[in-house]
């Protein structure tokens, strides 16, 4: 593995707060700069000194700057089309709201979509208007092939993630799904694995597709500042909408149909804690100031990815190469590495035991890799788990 400046000075409150730990779980949370503290000052100190005017600040530069620098990190050409909540699910229920449910429900996705996207269509799919149809996600040798062709069908709301939470895999035709998605079905991608951690280019897709990310995982900024990228020109009315979605309207008396905003903000909630977007904006600042580009940040990962893959071997312990299910010759590859293994929780609780945080889901267990850490991580995660 190629040898890199550490970025551990940058982490010091986060480190501090781990003591001895190794924290290998970046792709549940990432821990935070020590810029994102700032953040969080600024944004207490700007409520206080402007009071009620803190949200001219707030909507003025705060979301303006954190806006221009995803578009500049996913490739859109429209910074304004980024509308953003507190967490994803809320937009993608405005997504759904958009539907027409007066006639029955026709909705394409995956059996490998994060639990709140799952949870939500299990409920929906207890109305009898309402059909789901799950594409398995393995073998993923054939996945992006079966979901093509999946797609031939009619469909109200397509939506997939570009990364799959619980093994890994990269979908990289992401264009020929846009493609070949019905012209009147709603395209969504889910990208919070990806964003900030695979290089991703949306200029070919952004007039078709709506993307969902946030700051919650790599691009370290924590909780509360979540966004979709919204087409250019969409006309969309979400039947779930609050008075952020059009602050016009609040100068003249209410009459007709309702009202939305001009760009992405038909797509706005209401009130919220705008210190995720301080954390946000300073984050995405402070890769930027560093020139870390999200290919050089996914290169040092998976450097890091490679010396412990490699110094794993065979295995170590209860840990098994052949176990791996996260594809490691394709082109792009997860922040994360997912091994399946029966009793992956007892497994997890044994290596928290021995100061290595990771984390379940189901029978497989992840290892996540952040900018925080370097190769003496490495190397002592695993004597960590020969040790076991």
């Amino acid at each position: 593995m190629p040898r890199s400046a550490s970025l551990k000075r940058h982490y010091r409150r986060s480190l501090a707060g781990l003591g001895g730990r190794l924290h290998f779980a970046a792709h549940s949370h990432h821990l935070w700069p020590d810029v994102t503290r700032a953040a969080v000052l600024r944004c207490w100190d700007d409520a206080a000194r402007f009071s009620d005017r803190k949200w001219e600040r707030v909507l003025g530069e705060v979301l303006p700057s954190a806006q221009r620098r995803v578009a500049r990190i996913l490739g859109l050409s429209r910074p304004g089309q980024l509308a953003f909540a507190p967490n994803t699910h809320e937009l993608l229920c405005r997504l759904l709201s958009c539907l027409d449910w007066s006639r029955p429900i026709r909705i394409l996705t995956t059996d490998g979509e994060f639990h709140s996207l799952r949870r939500q269509l299990a409920r929906l799919s207890e109305l009898p208007s309402v059909h789901i149809e799950e594409v398995p996600t393995e073998p993923f040798a054939t996945f992006e092939e079966r979901f093509l062709k999946a797609l031939r069908g009619r469909w109200d709301l397509v939506y997939l993630s570009q990364v799959f939470f619980d093994s890994g895999f990269v979908v990289e035709r992401l264009s020929d799904v846009a493609d070949a998605a019905p012209p009147n079905a709603l395209l969504a991608i889910d990208g919070y694995h990806a964003f900030c951690a695979v290089p991703t280019e949306l200029r070919r897709v952004e007039k078709r597709a709506f993307y969902l990310a946030g700051g919650y995982k790599y691009a370290q900024a924590g909780e509360g500042a979540c966004f979709l990228a919204v087409p250019p020109g969409c006309a969309l009315r979400p039947l779930y909408t609050g008075w952020f979605a059009d602050f016009d309207s609040l100068e003249r008396p209410a009459r007709g149909p309702v009202a939305y905003g001009p760009g992405a903000y038909r797509f706005w909630g209401a009130t919220f804690d705008p210190s995720g977007l301080y954390r946000l904006d300073a984050a995405l600042g402070w890769l930027s100031s560093r020139g870390l580009t999200t290919a050089r940040v996914h290169s040092r990962i998976v450097g890091l990815q490679d010396a412990f893959l490699s110094l794993l071997g065979p295995g170590l312990g209860s840990l098994r190469r052949s176990s791996l299910l996260t594809p490691i010759g394709r082109r792009d590859r997860a922040h994360f590495l997912a091994f399946r293994m029966p009793g992956a929780a007892a497994f997890s609780r044994r290596l928290a035991r021995a100061g290595v945080d990771t984390d379940v889901r189901a029978d497989r267990i992840r290892f996540g890799f952040g900018l925080y850490q370097d190769e003496s991580d490495v190397r002592e995660l695993c004597r960590r788990l020969a040790r076991l």
